[in-house]
């Protein structure tokens, strides 16, 4: 059988730890408006027993005037306390889908200095499916300290991307769809470019799934290095506006690669800047 990531649990895992002293389970989903879900809603009407709901377009900079920037480590401890969730906890996130938007929340809980962070196979829908316990009561947590322990070398900023890309001297996993990574399809956004960063290696979040579960490692190795990403070098990884970037940070992690840094602001950032450099094509 093939080895798995060690930052994922299985549906049975989980069910058969529901209601555990020290378990907080977070429902990170998040959905693109052509997606056509509200992930609040979805929360309301169904979510797993214990769950409590993690908005990503809240739990952000509030200085800043691009999408899911990561919050200062103490506004992101009050988010996150306000959820009843100590850094000392065994948390486990979940989306929709399986592996969108739950990726991006384990990654900044691990930049916030937890560990003990998992992402929950096949997701919600799956979870939902199979019959397993769902509630629409809302969950009663107390507040609680989170004390974070933030690493600031995890995040690269747009002057570090901007010495990336001139340097030439770390890879760029870019985890957009090929379409959008060649310019061929427009950006979601109003007033973003087409195109990639030179350098940067498509690979699409959705290639490292499959049917809702993250791939064996023999499997997420192979995606990467077909991309044309060595899996045991530095690795920057970036998409349109620093969710999805984290399928390729989980998917890095899981082959024991520590040294990967995520591009905040991403394309977002990148592309409706005037003076950042833009290529189109699929290399």
């Amino acid at each position: 059988m093939s080895e798995t990531s060690p930052f994922v649990v299985d549906a049975d895992w989980l069910q058969s730890r529901l209601g555990s002293p020290g378990l907080s389970i977070v429902d990170a989903s998040w959905y693109l408006p052509a997606q056509k879900r509200n992930a609040r809603d979805e929360y309301d009407a169904a979510h797993i027993p214990g769950a409590v709901f993690f908005d990503l377009d809240a739990v952000v900079d509030p200085d800043s005037d691009l999408p899911h920037m990561l919050p200062r480590p103490n506004v992101f401890a009050q988010y996150a306390g306000a959820m009843g969730i100590s850094a000392d906890d065994t948390i486990i996130v979940y989306d929709g889908p399986g592996f969108f938007s739950a990726p991006r929340v384990w990654w900044m809980f691990r930049v916030m200095g937890v560990y003990q962070v998992y992402v929950l196979d096949g997701g919600f829908d799956r979870w939902k499916a199979q019959g397993r316990p769902v509630t629409a009561e809302p969950t009663k947590s107390a507040a609680n300290v989170f004390y974070p322990s933030f690493d600031a070398s995890r995040v690269v900023s747009l002057a570090d991307m901007r010495r990336i890309v001139e340097s030439g001297a770390v890879q760029i996993g870019d985890a957009r769809s090929p379409g959008r990574f060649a310019g061929a399809e427009p950006e979601p956004r109003p007033g973003m470019r087409a195109g990639h960063m030179p350098g940067a290696k498509n690979v699409p979040f959705s290639a490292l799934s499959r049917d809702g579960e993250f791939l064996p490692l023999d499997e997420l190795r192979e995606v990467l290095e077909k991309a044309g990403i060595d899996p045991d070098k530095p690795v920057v990884t970036s998409c349109g506006s620093g969710v999805t970037a984290a399928v390729i940070t989980l998917a890095l992690e899981s082959l024991g690669n520590t040294d990967t840094r995520l591009y905040d602001g991403s394309w977002t950032e990148w592309g409706g800047q005037a003076d950042t450099p833009v290529v189109t094509g699929k290399d």
